[in-house]
């Protein structure tokens, strides 16, 4: 198995920036992780609500650390990994994934 490339959209790295220190060095190790296994264990898929439909060809994820979240995309095609949150759960509640999904 390859490895996939990792993009992370401006929103999440503003995110990212915000995060305490040793919060910040966990989530992007994690992330760097993605590279080589795009479905880790502690990973969970997000699927179609009937407010939110998952485009073909995408797979949306989340990691959980602690209280927080990671958001991402993974395109098979393009080998490719897309991380597009970085939210503290609660209060979040995924209610935003169309418009994350624009970013990409």
């Amino acid at each position: 198995m390859g490895y996939f490339q990792i993009e992370i959209t401006d929103s999440a790295r503003r995110e990212i920036r915000q995060l305490p220190g040793n919060m910040r060095q966990l989530i992007f190790r994690e992330i760097q992780s993605l590279a080589r296994e795009t479905k880790p264990y502690s990973s969970k898929i997000l699927r179609s609500t009937k407010d939110f439909r998952v485009p073909a060809g995408l797979e949306i994820r989340r990691i959980r650390i602690e209280q927080w979240r990671i958001v991402y995309v993974i395109e098979k095609e393009l080998d490719l990994v897309t991380v597009l949150a970085v939210r503290k759960r609660p209060p979040y509640q995924y209610d935003d994934l169309t418009s994350l999904l624009r970013d990409i």
